[in-house]
């Protein structure tokens, strides 16, 4: 039997469907000063990733909303109380979690990470990372005082999330919104976005090895 070509409409059709899709990234705010970097950080992505973002009520103090690209829904708390009414809906933090490839939380205050660490879930933000499937990345950009950024329940929290799979990408040293010099302050918002794309690319090549994260 001779092989005749799809039809052209079929072919451009297959075509659509083999292209990869967008990563899907959930951005997410906690209540510190560096969430005003948080929609720079949403445009960082936008071009290259499908994005969602949520903020707790503490980082919506902080957040220009106006400012923010014009495809991104932002979801709060409010969201995840009111979409829920009855035995059958969709809950938000579960749904946000099945549709994302990663999850990033920039900044990360020093109370979202203890919230983290000690499996507390009191908001959507900590509710969708402890129904986090760690089989997926979740990356954190922590923001914080240098003080608070020394203090040993840092580091304990710090090694929690670790054994979690958690990556950290660091704070960095420079002087901070409350007037102190120090090592705290969260990392720009292109290295958050070039250090996961980093990430994610290498996944896709054959035979590569995950990328360490210093």
């Amino acid at each position: 039997m001779a092989y005749s070509e799809p039809p052209t409409a079929d072919r451009e059709s297959m075509q659509v469907d083999a292209a990869p899709r967008k990563p899907r990234i959930l951005l997410a705010a906690s209540g510190s000063v560096a969430a005003i970097k948080f929609a720079n950080l949403c445009h960082c992505f936008s071009e290259w990733a499908e994005i969602r973002a949520v903020a707790t009520n503490a980082s919506l103090h902080f957040i220009d909303r106006a400012s923010l690209p014009k495809d991104v829904i932002l979801y709060t708390d409010e969201d995840e109380w009111s979409s829920w009414k009855k035995i059958g809906d969709s809950v938000l933090h579960i749904e946000l979690r099945r549709w994302a490839d990663i999850m990033v939380i920039a900044p990360l205050s020093a109370n979202t990470l203890g919230k983290i660490a000690g499996g507390l879930c009191d908001n959507l933000l900590t509710c969708i990372v402890r129904a986090w499937d760690y089989n997926r990345p979740l990356f954190v950009a922590p923001a914080m005082n240098t003080f608070m950024w020394n203090n040993p329940f840092t580091e304990r929290h710090l090694i929690t999330i670790d054994e979690l799979g958690i990556s950290l990408i660091p704070p960095v040293t420079k002087r901070l919104a409350c007037g102190d010099y120090g090592n705290g302050a969260m990392a720009e918002p292109s290295l958050i976005y070039s250090s996961v794309r980093l990430f994610q690319e290498s996944k896709a090549q054959p035979g590569s090895s995950d990328v360490q994260l210093v």
